[in-house]
């Protein structure tokens, strides 16, 4: 992935064609840029989402949010602001713009605010557990996980894995042991210490509280809940869409925080449907 200096700092990207489809080349269909989660490198798009886009016809831009090694990791802090910025440079370098746009969990946010502060560069937006603010659950989460940060120490790699995988799956995916397994096995094996841009990220501000300003929001937004999460609860997803003129709403059964992945054949076809409607 090359690395390019916008909004004054590296962000490493990588944009993808189906030359089968002549889409390899800038311009030859239309760019969808996908924004990822906490922690989260934009690689993980790539297990589902880019081979389906691509097939579709489209071009696909991933790439790693300030936070994630080799873009800048920010370790100082980070700021909603400083995201939409990132995105709206990354998508002005593309030079490919209005681009469809999808994001999830802090991605979505992002998403959600360059829809409100730059619809020039947005053709249609998606927030995958989209939310305008947080419940008390979710702060009292984060500041526990600011605390674990803070004082250094690590969890055994099973209860590690353990606590991601019920926070982040659906019951009716744990219920299945091959597929309980295939996971648990992953965490483990992916888990570990926590880098300085990745605390970064999970100390951005958790008090935002913004309906009211969302309903300034005018380009086409897809809001999607998942129904088993509990990072992001479906319900904080359907007010998003509630609260954005003229939003749709989408709830995918069976599928926690990563449902993208857990429910990747759903997601990508609801995903599709509205980026190639009329609206």
């Amino acid at each position: 992935m090359p690395l390019a200096t916008v909004n004054g700092i590296s962000l490493n990207y990588q944009v993808k064609g189906d030359r089968a489809k002549g889409t390899d080349t800038k311009g030859a269909a239309p760019l969808v840029v996908l924004i990822m989660g906490t922690g989260s490198p934009g690689r993980v798009w790539e297990l589902h989402q880019v081979p389906a886009l691509l097939a579709a016809g489209y071009r696909v831009c991933t790439f790693d949010n300030r936070g994630i090694a080799p873009s800048f990791e920010s370790t100082a802090g980070i700021a909603i602001e400083d995201m939409v910025a990132d995105t709206a440079a990354l998508i002005e370098l593309l030079d490919e713009g209005p681009a469809l746009v999808a994001g999830t969990s802090m991605g979505a946010r992002v998403t959600q605010e360059l829809a409100l502060a730059r619809p020039d560069l947005v053709r249609k937006a998606v927030f995958l557990a989209g939310h305008a603010r947080l419940d008390l659950f979710q702060k009292t989460l984060s500041a526990g996980e600011h605390e674990l940060d803070a004082s250094g120490v690590r969890m055994p790699a099973k209860y590690d894995a353990a606590l991601t995988a019920v926070m982040n799956l659906s019951p009716a995916t744990l219920a299945d042991p091959n597929a309980a397994r295939d996971w648990l096995d992953l965490f483990e094996f992916t888990g570990g210490p926590v880098s300085p841009g990745v605390r970064a990220q999970r100390r951005m501000d958790h008090e935002f509280d913004r309906l009211q300003a969302y309903r300034g929001i005018r380009v086409p937004c897809l809001s999607i809940g998942f129904a088993d999460d509990r990072m992001i609860p479906a319900y904080l997803s359907r007010e998003l869409a509630e609260a954005i003129p003229g939003a749709r709403y989408q709830e995918i059964p069976d599928a926690g925080h990563y449902g993208y992945l857990e429910r990747p054949e759903a997601v990508n076809k609801v995903l599709l449907d509205f980026f190639a409607g009329s609206r």
